[in-house]
């Protein structure tokens, strides 16, 4: 194979990628006034801009282009995606995003399918095995990078709820033990009127247990004097 032929198949090859390449030449060659196939290929093969910038920012679509999406691969794959010729080969999942390799077998064709939410956003078709696995592989690396921002913000709201339900336990069994500490303070309040009122009747009957015991011995003085005056009177002479 020259030189010629070689950039011509490698050229032919990215238009299969990027579309087809029919009706480039013909178009071309009325528009271009060429007759060389090579040269109107590359002349007209401007691959799609990506879905993904540098950033990671979508890439606003021109009104040719969503023109283009609409009745374009998306549109074909979508025609074809309940049929029972397609058949899903891979797909990569990476939060809500995804990419799948799919496989046409009437025609031996490949779609290889970004896709966010199972909502189709790039399909690129070719009938080149390796390069489907290719754009395969690349789809999918989008897909980690694309969700990185989605699973840690996904990680973030499961780590803020599990904070937050630990903040609430924390605060209900703060005031939980308020409300025990509170009781206790009232309950040691009650107990402490209850120890001086106590302590304050305790005194009293002291005293007046000292009280009644001194009658007690008054009283058991006089008995002892009575005892005896009675009984000196009856005593015999």
């Amino acid at each position: 194979m020259d030189q010629k032929s070689k950039v011509r198949h490698i050229v032919m090859s990215a238009m299969i990628v990027f579309g087809g390449v029919q009706g480039v030449y013909a178009q071309s060659s009325a528009s271009n006034g060429t007759d060389d196939p090579v040269a109107v290929i590359v002349a007209q093969a401007t691959p799609a801009a990506a879905p993904v910038g540098a950033a990671g920012q979508t890439i606003a679509l021109t009104p040719d282009e969503a023109k283009q999406s609409a009745s374009g691969n998306v549109a074909e794959l979508q025609q074809k995606i309940h049929t029972a010729d397609l058949t899903e080969l891979r797909t990569t999942y990476n939060g809500s995003y995804g990419a799948s390799l799919l496989f046409y077998g009437k025609d031996m064709t490949y779609y290889v399918a970004l896709f966010q939410q199972k909502n189709f956003w790039r399909v690129i078709k070719t009938q080149d095995e390796a390069r489907a696995e290719q754009i395969y592989r690349d789809f999918a690396r989008q897909t980690a990078q694309l969700s990185d921002v989605e699973i840690r913000r996904t990680k973030l709201e499961a780590q803020k709820a599990y904070t937050d339900r630990l903040v609430a336990l924390s605060q209900d069994r703060a005031s939980r033990l308020q409300a025990d500490l509170n009781i206790a303070h009232e309950q040691q309040t009650i107990v402490n009127s209850m120890q001086q009122q106590t302590r304050a009747e305790a005194a009293a009957l002291a005293q007046q247990k000292a009280q009644s015991q001194e009658q007690l011995r008054a009283a058991q003085r006089q008995v002892r004097d009575l005892q005896r005056q009675l009984d000196s009177g009856l005593s015999v002479h």
